[in-house]
Protein backbone atom coordinates (compact mmCIF):
# COMPACT_ATOMS: atom_id res chain seq x y z
CA UNK A 1 0.00 0.00 0.00
CA UNK A 2 1.42 3.33 -0.99
CA UNK A 3 1.39 6.45 1.11
CA UNK A 4 -1.16 8.04 -1.19
CA UNK A 5 -3.55 5.12 -0.78
CA UNK A 6 -3.05 5.14 3.00
CA UNK A 7 -3.78 8.88 3.15
CA UNK A 8 -6.91 8.47 1.02
CA UNK A 9 -8.09 5.59 3.22
CA UNK A 10 -7.43 7.69 6.33
CA UNK A 11 -9.39 10.60 4.90
CA UNK A 12 -12.33 8.31 4.07
CA UNK A 13 -12.29 6.86 7.59
CA UNK A 14 -12.16 10.31 9.18
CA UNK A 15 -14.93 11.66 6.96
CA UNK A 16 -17.26 8.69 7.43
CA UNK A 17 -16.75 8.18 11.16
CA UNK A 18 -19.39 10.78 12.20
CA UNK A 19 -21.93 9.05 9.97
CA UNK A 20 -21.18 5.61 11.36
CA UNK A 21 -21.00 6.97 14.89
CA UNK A 22 -24.44 8.52 14.51
CA UNK A 23 -25.85 5.32 13.01
CA UNK A 24 -24.45 3.23 15.87
CA UNK A 25 -25.75 5.70 18.48
CA UNK A 26 -29.27 5.71 16.98
CA UNK A 27 -29.33 1.91 16.82
CA UNK A 28 -28.15 1.68 20.44
CA UNK A 29 -30.68 4.20 21.78
CA UNK A 30 -33.68 3.14 19.69
CA UNK A 31 -33.31 -0.60 19.23
CA UNK A 32 -30.76 -2.19 21.55
CA UNK A 33 -31.03 -0.24 24.83
CA UNK A 34 -34.86 -0.59 25.05
CA UNK A 35 -34.41 -4.38 24.87
CA UNK A 36 -32.69 -4.19 28.28
CA UNK A 37 -35.89 -2.93 29.94
CA UNK A 38 -37.19 -5.81 32.07
CA UNK A 39 -40.15 -7.67 30.61
CA UNK A 40 -42.02 -7.13 33.88
CA UNK A 41 -41.82 -3.35 33.44
CA UNK A 42 -43.12 -3.57 29.86
CA UNK A 43 -45.95 -5.86 30.99
CA UNK A 44 -46.84 -3.51 33.84
CA UNK A 45 -47.01 -0.51 31.47
CA UNK A 46 -49.07 -2.49 28.97
CA UNK A 47 -51.50 -3.70 31.64
CA UNK A 48 -51.81 -0.19 33.11
CA UNK A 49 -52.64 1.18 29.65
CA UNK A 50 -55.22 -1.57 29.06
CA UNK A 51 -56.86 -0.86 32.42
CA UNK A 52 -56.82 2.90 31.89
CA UNK A 53 -57.75 3.14 28.20
CA UNK A 54 -59.45 -0.17 27.41
CA UNK A 55 -59.76 -0.76 23.66
CA UNK A 56 -57.79 2.42 22.92
CA UNK A 57 -54.70 1.22 24.85
CA UNK A 58 -52.64 0.45 21.73
CA UNK A 59 -53.59 3.80 20.22
CA UNK A 60 -52.53 5.65 23.39
CA UNK A 61 -49.24 3.75 23.47
CA UNK A 62 -48.72 4.76 19.84
CA UNK A 63 -49.34 8.38 20.83
CA UNK A 64 -46.61 8.06 23.50
CA UNK A 65 -44.30 6.52 20.90
CA UNK A 66 -45.06 9.35 18.48
CA UNK A 67 -44.44 11.94 21.20
CA UNK A 68 -41.04 10.39 21.89
CA UNK A 69 -40.27 10.53 18.18
CA UNK A 70 -41.26 14.22 18.03
CA UNK A 71 -39.00 15.02 20.99
CA UNK A 72 -36.15 12.94 19.46
CA UNK A 73 -36.11 10.55 22.41
CA UNK A 74 -35.10 7.31 20.72
CA UNK A 75 -34.99 5.33 23.95
CA UNK A 76 -38.56 6.27 24.95
CA UNK A 77 -39.71 5.59 21.40
CA UNK A 78 -38.26 2.08 21.57
CA UNK A 79 -39.80 1.53 25.01
CA UNK A 80 -43.28 2.56 23.89
CA UNK A 81 -42.96 0.46 20.76
CA UNK A 82 -42.36 -2.57 22.98
CA UNK A 83 -45.34 -1.59 25.15
CA UNK A 84 -47.56 -1.20 22.08
CA UNK A 85 -46.46 -4.59 20.74
CA UNK A 86 -47.20 -6.17 24.13
CA UNK A 87 -50.67 -4.58 24.17
CA UNK A 88 -51.30 -5.94 20.68
CA UNK A 89 -50.13 -9.39 21.82
CA UNK A 90 -52.35 -9.32 24.90
CA UNK A 91 -55.33 -8.05 22.89
CA UNK A 92 -54.85 -10.85 20.39
CA UNK A 93 -55.07 -13.44 23.18
CA UNK A 94 -58.35 -12.10 24.56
Amino acid sequence: MTWEAAIKAGIWIICLSPIWGTFIWVMWEGEIRPRFIPEAEINALANAHIIRYGERAAEMAFIEEDRAWRYSDSFAQGKWKRVREEIDRISGEI
